[in-house]
């Protein structure tokens, strides 16, 4: 299940991959850039850089994609692929997601093997985990725009966003317990407020 789509005025005055080979491409470059967490890349590319869908649209998709099961970016490579071309979108998008970045992982793993040993690699990836958390962060500020918009409002929102990092960072309650919980709640939520 995808986030509603768009009207058809904002769709047509909007940027579209033009076939599936531009999906498998947008997507295998997405993939390949995405090294330590992708959320920050697959935001900046899909809504800033191509403009394929709004913030708005990017923070309702991750939602559906966070909670289905397998690996978020995947999961919204196939609705995104599904949406505009179908199942060949889909297959193309989940292709560019794996393929290129299945190589290049299997290379890296190799050399890792060789090298696991060394302080300096060792170092290097623990000073990544700073990085990591930095992009994580900076794209919470930038999704966190969407959310005035929201049918819930700013406030109430703002709530669930600290209760849910409260759930999370504070107490360590598991994914499986803080999601559908909160997110059941947000959904009654905002159902109650956009129900006719």
């Amino acid at each position: 299940m995808s986030a509603p789509s768009p009207s058809p005025d904002a769709t047509e005055a909007r940027p579209q991959p033009r076939n599936p080979a531009d999906l498998f491409w947008s997507f295998t470059w997405l993939a390949l850039q995405g090294f330590g967490g992708v959320l920050a890349v697959v935001q900046r590319e899909l809504v800033e850089k191509k403009r394929w869908m709004t913030n708005e649209e990017f923070v309702e998709d991750w939602a559906v994609a966070q909670i289905m099961p397998g690996p978020n970016v995947v999961n919204l490579s196939v609705m995104i692929g599904d949406r505009h071309f179908g199942l060949r979108g889909a297959i193309a998008a989940l292709a560019g997601m794996l393929t290129f970045p299945l190589l290049v992982v299997l290379a890296l793993a190799l050399v890792y093997a060789q090298f696991a040993s060394h302080p300096a690699v060792a170092g290097a990836l623990r000073g990544m985990g700073a990085v990591a958390a930095g992009l994580i962060a900076g794209t919470g500020f930038k999704l966190a725009a969407a959310l005035r918009n929201h049918p819930l409002g700013p406030w109430l929102c703002t709530a669930l966003v600290a209760l849910t990092f409260a759930g999370m960072a504070l107490l360590r309650w598991p994914l499986a317990w803080v999601l559908p919980v909160l997110g059941g709640v947000a959904c009654v939520l905002t159902w109650r407020r956009i129900a006719p």
